[in-house]
C-alpha cells in the first residue's frame, strides 16, 4: 500500500484496522471526486480550444496538464495552515487539491480563455489572482483561478473546487526553473541568484509582450 496514503489515513483517524479501512475508502472516494472535477475542467477547456481553433485558425493554448496533490502534501499543508487534519478539513480549507495548468502562446489568450471558462453557467468563480498584472516580488507571473464545477455521481450532484493556472510558454519555463532552483540547499550567493531570477522574469515578460505585438502586427487571429 502507498505509504503516503497509509500515513494520511492513520493521521486522520488512527491506526485501528476498522477505522483505517473506512477512512482509506472515504479518502479514495474524495480523491475520485477531485479527479472527476479535474476532468470536467479539462474537458471544458479542450472544447473551448477546439472551437476557437476553428474560429481563429489557431489554438489558443499549447498544452494542458492536471494533477492531484499527494497525500503527504495534503497533510503538510493542513498542518501549515494550523487546521484540523481530517477529510472534512481537506474540502473546507484546501482549494488546490485538484489543479489544472494551461500553457498559452500569448498573454491575451490567457485572459480570453479564463473569461470564457468563468462565464459558463455551471462554473462558480471563488477567487481570481492575477500575478501577470501584479507579479510576485520574485518575478512569478501566472493567472490563478479557484473555481467550483459540478460532478454528477450515481446518486448526487456535487460541486468540487479546482485551481486553474494560466501561463504563457515563457512564464512556465521560468516558473519550472525557479521551482527547481528554490529547493537546492546550500546555495552560494543566494541574494545574487534571487536578483538574477527576477531579471530573467522581467526579460521573459518583455519577450511575451513583444511576441504579442508581433502577432498583432501580422494579424494572426
Amino acid at each position: 500500500m502507498n505509504e503516503d496514503i497509509r500515513s494520511l489515513a492513520t493521521e486522520l483517524l488512527g491506526e485501528e484496522d476498522d477505522v483505517f479501512e473506512k477512512n482509506l475508502n472515504d479518502f479514495n472516494v474524495l480523491m475520485m471526486q477531485y479527479q472527476c472535477a479535474m476532468l470536467e475542467v479539462r474537458t471544458k477547456l479542450e472544447v473551448l480550444n477546439a472551437e476557437l481553433s476553428v474560429q481563429k485558425a489557431r489554438n489558443p493554448f499549447e498544452s494542458i496538464n492536471s494533477r492531484l496533490k499527494t497525500p503527504r502534501s495534503i497533510i503538510d499543508k493542513l498542518k501549515r495552515y494550523g487546521v484540523e487534519v481530517s477529510l472534512e478539513s481537506i474540502e473546507k480549507n484546501l482549494h488546490d487539491v485538484a489543479g489544472v495548468r494551461v500553457i498559452c502562446s500569448f498573454i491575451d489568450d490567457i485572459y480570453m480563455l479564463a473569461d470564457k471558462l468563468c462565464s459558463q453557467d455551471d462554473v462558480k468563480v471563488l477567487a481570481r489572482k492575477d500575478y501577470i498584472k501584479n507579479p510576485k516580488p520574485n518575478g512569478y507571473r501566472s493567472l490563478h483561478l479557484i473555481i467550483e464545477v459540478p460532478i454528477f455521481l450515481l446518486d448526487e450532484k456535487k460541486y468540487m473546487q479546482v485551481e486553474v493556472q494560466f501561463r504563457t510558454i515563457a512564464m512556465n519555463f521560468w516558473a519550472s526553473l525557479e521551482h527547481k532552483l528554490k529547493y537546492k540547499k546550500n546555495v552560494k550567493n543566494a541574494e545574487s541568484v534571487v536578483r538574477q531570477l527576477k531579471e530573467c522574469a522581467d526579460a521573459i515578460t518583455a519577450v511575451d509582450r513583444k511576441m504579442q505585438r508581433v502577432r498583432e502586427e501580422t494579424e494572426i487571429e
